[in-house]
């Protein structure tokens, strides 16, 4: 069972009812939250913010509010993120296409901010570029090893055209390897060394290995690139990567690479070949 499993109740079949005259701030929403989504009594509701609030050309006259809730959970705080869609007075948490089967609650997420665009985040291709295409990624994720450094290419080839900009999502469960190898990347790429990033998604290595020492040997036998760990273990890095765990967390990533071209998720993840052919 998932960490948000234990934190929420299903809502796939309920509909709760607002009041019509009331208007859906963060206030009535977290009142909402408090009774319908959040049942666990281990779990404490601090708040809600929304993020945004958006239309689907699929959905005439519902609003789609795009929230995090905050909570504590086992004495650790906690930002989970949920999907609403309010009309007419009414709020759910998931509209499912009868024909297609789809749950709009998967197909939409929150349009990237601008200040997330920012140098320390900028990759590959020049920061003026007409498109910027925004990525969060796990090097050992097998869907990210298949499309990421295909992006890579396309803006290095291309930088006046695609700015990439990267976003660190280790998915330790899954790859435990990859808490220590996203440290060596942020290390790298702030060394201006940013073809290591490139290279360290070739990296073959067991994903359960956990220990720093053997990880670093294995990146510098691989690439040649040579770190320590008093550079990994830096608070700085660290700091860096729950940052990037943090603006995850806002824009409502669950899963890698998840992909954005000029500022909204692109479920392809390929229309950056779009772009290059339209140059």
């Amino acid at each position: 069972m998932s960490l948000m499993s234990k934190l929420l109740t299903s809502t796939l079949i309920a509909t709760v009812a607002l009041s019509a005259a009331v208007q859906p701030t963060e206030k009535v929403l977290l009142k909402y939250v408090k009774r319908n989504i959040v049942k666990n009594p281990q779990v404490k509701v601090n708040g809600l913010t929304i993020l945004e609030k958006k239309k689907h050309k699929d959905l005439a006259g519902w609003d789609i509010y795009l929230t995090t809730m905050d909570l504590t959970f086992q004495k650790k705080e906690v930002h989970v993120p949920e999907t609403m869609f309010v009309k007419d007075g009414l709020v759910t948490g998931h509209l499912v296409n009868l024909k297609t089967g789809n749950d709009y609650r998967t197909e939409i997420k929150p349009t990237v901010p601008k200040s997330m665009y920012n140098d320390a985040h900028l990759l590959f291709g020049n920061k003026d570029a007409k498109h910027k295409v925004l990525i969060f990624s796990d090097p050992q994720c097998p869907f990210c090893q298949e499309e990421v450094p295909s992006i890579f290419k396309a803006a290095k080839e291309n930088p006046t055209v695609l700015a990439v900009y990267y976003y660190h999502l280790p998915l330790l469960k899954l790859h435990p390897v990859s808490g220590v190898l996203t440290r060596i990347m942020h290390v790298a790429q702030h060394e201006g060394k940013v073809d290591i990033v490139n290279k360290i998604y070739s990296l073959k290595i067991d994903a359960k290995e956990t220990n720093a020492t053997k990880i670093i040997a294995a990146v510098k036998k691989h690439s040649g690139y040579v770190v320590t760990k008093t550079q990994i273990d830096a608070k700085e890095v660290k700091k860096a990567l729950k940052e990037d765990a943090n603006a995850a967390a806002k824009m409502m990533v669950s899963g890698t690479p998840t992909i954005y071209i000029d500022g909204e998720w692109d479920k392809t993840r390929n229309s950056y070949l779009n772009l290059i052919d339209s140059k």
